[in-house]
């Protein structure tokens, strides 16, 4: 094979890399949102910590929303300190 080649080859592999990844990615932004309001809590637990790492100004806009419905003090504590430092970064 020529060198040419290879590098078309590499460079193939990346964008479709790339392109798998922003679908997984995707994927677990939409399960989180779904998650988030789950009946398990559990699974709203592991929600909160996806969108930690998240920080955007549509997370806050979430998570305002599930600050307001949660019901289990623990969990809405924790949505509470992640919406104040979601606020923090973003001012």
């Amino acid at each position: 094979m020529s060198p040419g080649r290879h590098a078309r080859m590499a460079a193939a592999g990346f964008v479709g890399g790339l392109a798998v990844g922003l679908v997984v990615w995707s994927t677990q932004v939409q399960r989180s949102r779904r998650e988030l309001f789950s009946r398990s809590p559990v699974r709203r637990y592991a929600a909160l910590g996806f969108l930690a790492g998240r920080p955007s100004a549509e997370t806050a806009r979430l998570l305002t929303d599930y600050v307001n419905w949660e019901t289990r003090p623990v969990l809405r504590r924790r949505g509470q300190l992640l919406l104040r430092r979601m606020h923090a970064y973003l001012d």
